[in-house]
């Protein structure tokens, strides 16, 4: 690890240099305006927010005061597009008892919270940012009440079983089950666009169900071992989506390239080796993707929840129980644009959206408008910094630069709030609010740690 020190581009370049990595940068930022069309939609600027989770919704899954404030900061903050956070598509498959669950009870706040953030963008800047919601189901970290753990899984894992509360074949969830999903996430979408969503995820990142599901290689039946099994629910429920909310709705996908895991329980990593990234299958599942209809993609890696977070989000310090890793940060991001650059090639003019940006302060635009303009993505995504730091795309439009004193410094604060159980949100920036939650969570754990 290599905490950030960079106080000027100069010394950032030069440690590009010495770390061997391909980390372009330019002064000219005028790419991070361009508009993106997305179906028939245009985002107005090539710049969004990623799915940035509070576990905060009230206990219904409708939007509480806290979801409605942080949607109101995005909307202001300038992105062209707001990639809504994890909305479960069935109780069992929460990740906390407090994750967003759109139903036809709850529809009506959900209309609310999409009206007004498209109005409060709209009234700040000038336009509405398009806004999505994500779908997910997940699986071996399901977690709908309380503090117990409830894990559904498709195969068993030697490795994550013993720290994820999988002890036998029980949680193993059965093919029809699976089968089921697809009425659940068709329903959740027709509710989205009901409510007014531009559109909505198929989430398959992070080693949730679906994510898990493209490794399932152990697993038999019509759900695991060849390729075509361990893709048929995701691409099952992309159809049916499709066919049900029609050609004007947008369907998006964040999926994992690379989980950093071995085979046979991992994707996209070589049989030999888990850290050497075999491109084959996730080439082969973005081709998938698109003749399917996807109309904009995100690509992640790693699992934020096992001991190698860096692969999905660099940072400077580790949350709790977490190693330091060897590698350089630059490193980290080195892989993260690498696969994105893969992608966008493969994807052709379906755009996707670059991440592992945060770590980079004040010159992740400067690298962002570098990466546009060698067309290895059509947009930027903005992860960890958009809970510290929602107005930095109005800061890059209107005066060409970040205020390094309001950006995220990968303290992994806000994760460590999500690892205690808590609601999350930046602990440095916006501490009024975030800290004493922090401290709250901190002492909750440790009480339920000693009993």
């Amino acid at each position: 690890m290599n905490k950030f020190h960079y106080k000027t581009p100069e010394q950032l370049k030069e440690a590009i240099l010495d770390a061997h990595v391909n980390i372009p940068y330019s002064e000219d930022l005028s790419s991070l305006k361009r508009e993106v069309k997305i179906n028939r939609y245009k985002s107005n600027n090539s710049m969004a927010i990623l799915p940035m989770e509070g576990c905060d919704s009230n206990l219904d899954g409708s939007p509480s005061e806290l979801v409605e404030r942080r949607y109101r900061r995005f909307a202001e903050g300038g992105a062209g597009f707001i990639w809504g956070e994890a909305n479960a598509v069935t109780f069992e498959g929460k990740a906390n008892e407090r994750q967003m669950m759109i139903s036809d009870e709850n529809l009506k706040s959900f209309r609310t919270l999409v009206s007004d953030t498209k109005r409060y963008g709209m009234k700040k800047n000038g336009y509405s940012p398009l806004i999505i919601t994500q779908l997910t189901h997940s699986g071996r970290y399901s977690r709908p009440v309380g503090h117990s753990a409830a894990p559904l899984v498709p195969q068993r894992d030697p490795i994550l079983d013993p720290i994820t509360g999988v002890i036998d074949d029980s949680c193993v969830v059965s093919d029809e089950y699976l089968d089921s999903l697809v009425e659940k996430y068709v329903h959740s979408a027709v509710l989205a666009k009901e409510a007014g969503y531009d559109g909505v995820d198929v989430k398959a990142c992070h080693r949730y169900l679906l994510s898990e599901l493209l490794a399932s290689h152990t697993r038999s039946g019509r759900y695991g071992g060849s390729f075509e099994n361990r893709t048929r629910l995701y691409f099952n429920i992309i159809e049916a989506i499709r066919k049900e909310c029609g050609d004007d709705f947008i369907i998006a996908s964040r999926f994992n390239v690379f989980d950093a895991h071995p085979y046979p329980y991992g994707f996209g990593s070589s049989h030999e080796n888990m850290w050497e990234f075999d491109e084959e299958e996730p080439i082969e599942l973005v081709k998938g993707l698109v003749s399917r209809g996807c109309d904009i993609l995100s690509n992640s890696a790693g699992n934020p929840y096992y001991i190698y977070p860096q692969v999905t989000r660099p940072f400077d310090t580790s949350s709790l129980g977490i190693p330091e890793p060897e590698e350089d940060q630059l490193v980290s991001i080195d892989r993260l644009f690498k696969f994105t650059e893969l992608i966008q090639k493969a994807a052709k003019d379906v755009p996707v959206i670059g991440n592992g940006y945060t770590y980079l302060r004040q010159y992740l635009a400067n690298v962002g408008a570098a990466n546009l303009n060698e067309n290895r993505c059509k947009m930027i995504g903005l992860g960890r910094c958009a809970f510290a730091y929602p107005d930095a795309p109005s800061d890059i439009f209107n005066n060409g630069f970040m205020e390094p004193k309001k950006c995220c410094i990968s303290c992994s604060k806000c994760t460590q709030i999500m690892r205690d159980h808590g609601m999350t949100g930046c602990v440095v920036r916006d501490n009024e609010i975030y800290g004493p939650l922090a401290k709250q969570y901190t002492k909750e754990r440790i009480e339920r740690e000693g009993k």
